[in-house]
């Protein structure tokens, strides 16, 4: 078992000990009810973890005496330039004031964020490429 599992897997433990305790004295169930939840997602993670450590094996981050370079990925490829992050920004800004000030300024960011995002997505692929 590796660092993450074992540390997910404890902290599902302590949030189901909690859970339990704080469901036992307290009269209260959405405290109990949160940690309950609480306990539940650290344990999805524990069990994907498990479940992506049983599929590919040890990682080099696992190992006590890797180096950094050994545990380094490949390094993605980044846009040079790009409009889209600025849209999405803005588009998000939008959303943010429009959640404030009213229904029209956020669907307005709506309609500045989906061409941002749609961007993002698409902005490198061509067809006919594959790509």
């Amino acid at each position: 078992m590796n660092a993450e599992t074992a540390l997910f897997a404890g902290v599902s433990v302590f949030f189901g000990a909690s859970a339990t305790v704080y469901g036992w004295f307290s009269a209260e169930p959405a405290g109990t009810a949160a940690l309950a939840v609480a306990c539940l997602m650290s344990a999805l993670v524990a069990f994907f973890l498990v479940r992506q450590h049983a599929k590919t094996g040890s990682l080099p981050q696992d190992q006590k005496g890797a180096a950094v370079h050994e545990t380094t990925g490949p390094v993605d490829f980044f846009p040079p330039r790009s409009g889209f992050p600025v849209l999405t920004a803005l588009g998000t800004a939008l959303l943010a004031l429009g959640l404030v000030y009213g229904l029209w300024l956020f669907l307005l960011g709506v309609g500045v964020i989906a061409p941002g995002i749609g961007g993002f997505v698409f902005q490198y692929g061509r067809r006919g490429t594959g790509s």
